[in-house]
């Protein structure tokens, strides 16, 4: 198992990421993507549904229309490792 991320792990982490925040007292981290439509925001949601079956770390997402809010955490580490950091470089990717 990823053992959970320190404090300062998560904050170098964090330095490295564009637009992500911490939440749920840093077990978590947090990101919204506005589209154009729809469609747009579908297409995305496929990108990072194949990255997440590559890394088999999946995000906690929802999606209205033209917004998808995404939260990642490591569910059985009990808050954030690695693997949501990974998760989250992929996912910026996806947004470009």
């Amino acid at each position: 198992m990823n053992p959970v991320l320190s404090g300062a792990e998560r904050t170098a982490a964090l330095a490295s990421l564009s637009g992500w925040t911490e939440r749920d007292g840093g077990s978590s981290l947090a990101r919204d993507f506005v589209f154009r439509d729809f469609a747009e925001a579908f297409a995305f949601m496929t990108r990072v549904a194949l990255a997440a079956e590559r890394l088999e770390h999946h995000p906690d997402w929802t999606n209205r229309w033209n917004r998808v809010e995404i939260t990642l955490t490591t569910h059985e580490a009990g808050g954030l490792t690695e693997r949501d950091i990974s998760l989250a470089r992929e996912i910026d990717r996806a947004a470009k």
